[in-house]
């Protein structure tokens, strides 16, 4: 049991740790500006972009933003990778929990 208490309070440390992070998804998106003139109107052009997004949902609504600048996809890409991690440490916190509350002994009342 002593164990697995201390791999529960390194879990911990490590969620502590974590740096900026968000979910989401990174996408490109090829669109037509709609515009008669443009040259995206023209049959077999590809269209506009590609335009990188980030996309992820905030109370059950979806979200996109744009990332404009390879910094800006940069860290975005950084900051999914840290919220997977994030996640990760959750999985192995709940289930270290999980197997710590299994072999504590109940207590007399």
């Amino acid at each position: 049991m002593n164990d697995l208490e201390l791999r529960r309070s390194r879990l911990g440390e490590q969620i502590c740790k974590l740096g900026d992070f968000r979910s989401g998804s990174i996408g490109a998106i090829v669109r037509r500006c709609g515009k008669p003139g443009c040259r995206c109107a023209q049959p077999g052009d590809p269209g506009h972009g590609p335009n990188l997004r980030l996309t992820y949902k905030l109370n059950g609504r979806t979200y996109s933003e744009g990332l404009p600048t390879m910094p800006a996809k940069r860290k975005a890409q950084r900051e999914i990778a840290e919220f997977r991690n994030f996640q990760k440490l959750c999985r192995e916190l709940i289930d270290v929990n999980a197997k710590i509350c299994r072999l504590r002994r109940l207590s007399p009342r």
